[in-house]
């Protein structure tokens, strides 16, 4: 299944399979070599811990390999900010509660509302999807309905160029 991915985020997920992959599995390695080096490993915690950390280490491997082969990578540079799509930084405005909020719309695996990146597919992501500064959104969430208004749209480089700014 196709996966919507920022050229950043790839950067990011192909340095951590890097790092996984030539840092991590050879700590890994020597852990078990030298917990080996004690004798039984039957009753051995050290070598028990490290096997575990191989598993997890290797199955993360391999969530981010699947990632990396079905990635449509989309360059923030490149964004067409007219309408609200994956990478862009829109500003709305809820007129249910009059408040402003900023999302980063991204692809589903890299959705993370805790530093305000929502899902495309997202009830809040697939209302904004498309719209442009000044339409309205309105949105059926689990607690109610909200209407947004969008206020902008732009490109990550420049919210991080504008909090720069601010500093």
């Amino acid at each position: 299944m196709e996966e919507y991915i920022t050229s950043s985020d790839h950067s990011r997920l192909e340095k951590e399979l890097y790092e996984l992959n030539y840092v991590k599995l050879k700590e890994i390695a020597q852990k078990i070599k030298e917990a080996k080096e004690q004798g039984d490993v039957t009753e051995n915690a050290e070598y028990d811990a490290a096997l575990e950390d191989q598993q997890k280490t290797n199955a993360r491997i391999i969530e981010i390999k699947e990632r990396l082969k079905n990635a449509v990578v989309i360059d923030e540079s490149e964004i067409d900010i007219s309408h609200v799509g994956i990478g862009c930084v829109v500003t709305v405005l809820n007129l249910n509660n009059n408040k402003e909020a900023t999302y980063q719309i991204v692809g589903s695996s890299s959705a993370d509302i805790l530093t305000g990146k929502i899902s495309n597919v997202s009830p809040v992501g697939s209302a904004l999807f498309g719209k442009a500064v000044g339409e309205e959104a309105p949105v059926t969430l689990p607690n109610g309905s909200v209407t947004y208004r969008i206020l902008n749209i732009g490109r990550v480089q420049e919210s991080k160029k504008d909090d720069a700014s601010e500093s």
